[in-house]
């Protein structure tokens, strides 16, 4: 397989993936207002952080209110990690390898690409931005039930899954960061509303009634802490990530020193008492993951990809 070939379908999917996640964030941020006090919002700027693009956003707008980060996340041009951005790229990786990938697939991205385009107007209006979201959600879904089902489960596959995995990892990481510190300002009055907080995050991984039968147990920060980091049967789990990473690192040749740098972050993850990390060392402890996913991304980029140039 060329290595400009796998690169492209890696980075395809790294860019569906941020869509999705993106999308998922925004609308789980949108449904808790709906749940809170009157007059007591979630902030709108951790948002932005989970995105790493806090300073790419105050040099273009005035605060973090609603109107304005939602246009950045979904729609701002500027903005690489934004929704139409993320679909942009995607669609550009795709073109350059449409003779590999199935002929639907690539209709299916050129349409998801156009459709998010057209109907932005909708996704910025409160009224259009549940659907609007849904339908992102819903279109990255299908196409990744479509690559399964119609690409062939070769080399290229699995750099498909590797993108694909690495990105969920590191957004699920990025989600648990942003959703335990800062979204509400818990004081007295917001304490009895604190729980909101954990099903929000639940839900912003589709995670809620998979939390609901695996731990059978209300929803808790602790018991939420060690669903989403080492749960071997939910899909967007950070141990379910990287178990998947894994196995498609050694269907490759040249896979040792990514999964050398795989097994030391699993065993951390099991072995750390998630449940039990304040905010501090829990920021710390998700920045070491993310470090090392980037290690592992830098581990696949020099054995298999193109030198940048």
């Amino acid at each position: 397989m060329l290595s400009r070939v796998a690169e492209n379908i890696y980075w395809l999917a790294r860019y569906l993936e941020r869509a999705e996640n993106t999308a998922r964030l925004l609308a789980t941020n949108a449904a808790l207002h709906l749940d809170l006090p009157r007059g007591i919002t979630p902030a709108w700027e951790p948002l932005v952080a989970m995105a790493g693009a806090r300073e790419l956003f105050e040099r273009q707008h005035p605060d973090y209110s609603e109107k304005e980060v939602v246009r950045f996340m979904i729609g701002c041009e500027r903005n690489p990690s934004s929704i139409l951005s993320s679909l942009r790229a995607a669609r550009e990786n795709a073109r350059t390898i449409r003779d590999y990938l199935p002929r639907e697939a690539w209709e299916l991205i050129n349409k998801h690409h156009l459709d998010a385009g057209e109907r932005l107007n909708e996704g910025l209006s409160q009224r259009g931005r549940h659907d609007y979201l849904k339908r992102i959600i819903l279109n990255a879904q299908t196409l990744n039930g479509m690559l399964a089902g119609t690409m062939n489960h070769d080399q290229g596959y699995h750099f498909l899954l590797l993108g694909r995995n690495i990105e969920r990892a590191d957004m699920t990481s990025r989600i648990i960061d942003v959703r335990t510190d800062g979204l509400l300002p818990l004081d007295a009055e917001l304490r009895p509303f604190e729980t909101l907080q954990w099903v929000s995050l639940l839900k912003s991984l589709s995670a809620y009634q998979m939390y609901r039968r695996s731990m059978q147990a209300r929803v808790r920060r602790g018991d939420v802490l060690i669903f989403l980091f080492q749960s071997q049967e939910f899909p967007r789990s950070i141990r379910h990530n990287l178990c998947n990473i894994e196995r498609s690192l050694k269907t490759l040749p040249n896979h040792e020193p990514a999964v050398r740098i795989l097994y030391q972050i699993k065993t951390r993850i099991l072995s750390a008492p998630v449940e039990k990390m304040q905010c501090a060392p829990l920021h710390h402890f998700i920045d070491q993951v993310q470090i090392a996913l980037d290690q592992v991304h830098g581990e696949i980029s020099s054995a298999w990809f193109l030198p940048a140039h």
